[in-house]
């Protein structure tokens, strides 16, 4: 086989601007992501590390080696106190939480939902364990810049999957806890007033708007909600019509 990657490359030519993603089977019948970038081509697979290999033995991944670390820690000492990452650490899982990036990526654009949600799940995880526990400064904070928009994938992710599944109300309330969630992180972190502003937040807003339409709502609590408008407007001619059909509703 020859090393070159040009037939490949133009057989599957690059577009700019958009997210040029693709599920093809691999040589051993496994599924593979592949992503298609301007200089060639990015292959994952669609579960466990992306780059198909085990970090260190015994764990799919860095972060669970870890986590499990943590875990014996704590049995041993019985708090997490004293539990450091080194520097070297932090930058290896930061390297890896750079590889479940590209997948969830590409697994929202390939409308898998509950992988979106297991990844975007998994590298919160990488956050809070460094921020905890991470030796530096630099190192506690310098992934926190990227929480918000991994929370604003996940709540995406988990409304669309409720969308998928014909529950528009658990899609709505998929968004509601998302940006719910966002306003603590930002209320947390001091940032409050910023929190309206979000690129996340007005993106979770959009969604939801879009959404309410396909509500399934009762006739009951459709003109109640009309008949409070007319109220307010003063519109008496036409809240004594409402009140007529609740009556005839009611009887």
């Amino acid at each position: 086989m020859t090393p070159d990657l040009t037939a490949l490359l133009d057989a599957w030519p690059y577009e700019s601007g958009r997210l040029n993603v693709r599920l093809i089977q691999g040589e051993d019948g496994e599924p593979r992501i592949q992503l298609r970038l301007d200089l060639g081509i990015l292959q994952m697979r669609t579960s466990g590390r992306p780059d198909g290999k085990s970090a260190i033995e015994g764990f799919e991944s860095l972060l669970e080696h870890h986590e499990a670390r943590l875990d014996e820690h704590i049995e041993a000492n019985g708090s997490a106190s004293g539990f450091v990452l080194a520097p070297e650490a932090c930058q290896a899982l930061r390297d890896e939480a750079v590889q479940y990036y590209h997948r969830y990526v590409c697994l929202m654009a390939l409308e898998d939902f509950e992988g979106v949600v297991r990844d975007t799940t998994r590298n919160l995880r990488v956050l809070d364990l460094c921020a905890a526990h991470a030796e530096t400064e630099g190192d506690r904070t310098t992934l926190e810049r990227f929480r918000p928009y991994i929370m604003m994938m996940r709540a995406r992710a988990m409304a669309a999957q409720a969308l998928k599944d014909n529950e528009p109300k658990a899609a709505v309330f998929a968004i509601d806890d998302g940006l719910e969630s966002l306003r603590r992180y930002f209320e947390e972190s001091g940032q409050l007033d910023a929190f309206d502003e979000s690129n996340e937040v007005q993106a979770l807003r959009g969604m939801r708007s879009a959404l309410t339409p396909k509500l399934p709502v009762s006739q009951e609590s459709e003109l109640r909600k009309r008949l409070k408008d007319a109220l307010e407007q003063e519109n008496y001619e036409l809240a004594a019509i409402l009140r007529d059909e609740l009556k005839l509703i009611r009887d």
